[in-house]
């Protein structure tokens, strides 16, 4: 989300133009179930228990998020005009083996590991509710087999996790306390998220399996390999 900030034409152009560019070539080739990637950054700053899928989700705090609440639009249109099974799919924070360098579990392992200072932005208290990468493959999969006319899921766990704890966890799996750059928060960042997968459940069959400690460690096992040169980025 805070790239986008600093430059929103590159988001626009590949999210929304690339994205309309796709829904099209959906409709020309008769496509089945056209299958896309939502985010939970358009439940922007919600301060719910849980966001849920009814939720109104018109107020997003980056572009990156207004992207994602786009491409949604779109997708109802061409629902509506093609009659093209559209499903959006809204993940919380996915994390686990190959994952992103620049997002915490990555960075955050790969700099305690290497006695390297992390950056925490704010008090600490702001929560996110980590999904392990396997959970989700779970869940595109089986909105994959489901063409249900024009739908949003949210593919999360349920259970949030403080950025705290997160890296108190991640200090004990790697075996060395963190050093930490206290940093002010920053715009584009909200205080929590938390799936309501409710609707996942009942319609696609999803069920996220998989604990954060457990996610985790699986986690750090690949990022040894990766390291050794034993398992690919």
């Amino acid at each position: 989300m805070r790239p986008s900030i600093d430059n929103p034409f590159i988001y626009g152009q590949t999210n929304i133009m690339g994205s309309i560019t796709l829904f099209e070539a959906a409709v020309k080739f008769d496509c089945v179930n056209f299958v896309y990637a939502s985010s939970s950054s358009v439940y922007g700053g919600s301060l719910k228990e849980q966001f849920s899928e009814s939720d109104a989700v018109d107020h997003p705090v980056s572009q990156y998020a207004a992207t994602k609440k786009s491409i949604e639009l779109f997708a109802s249109t061409y629902n509506h005009l093609y009659g093209l099974n559209c499903t959006g799919l809204r993940f919380f924070t996915v994390y686990g083996p190959r994952g992103r360098p620049d997002m915490a579990p990555f960075k955050f392992m790969h700099r305690i590991i290497n006695g390297e200072a992390i950056d925490q932005y704010g008090d600490g208290t702001s929560e996110r509710d980590y999904t392990f990468v396997e959970d989700i493959v779970k869940g595109v999969l089986l909105a994959v087999d489901k063409p249900l006319g024009n739908e949003v899921f949210n593919l999360g766990r349920g259970t949030p996790c403080s950025l705290n704890v997160f890296i108190k966890t991640v200090e004990n799996l790697c075996g060395r306390k963190a050093v930490i750059n206290y940093m002010p928060e920053q715009p584009g960042d909200v205080p929590r998220t938390c799936a309501d997968t409710s609707k996942a459940e009942r319609m696609l069959g999803y069920q996220a399996t998989v604990p954060l400690e457990i996610g985790l460690q699986k986690t750090l096992e690949w990022y040894h390999g990766f390291q050794q040169g034993e398992a690919p980025l």
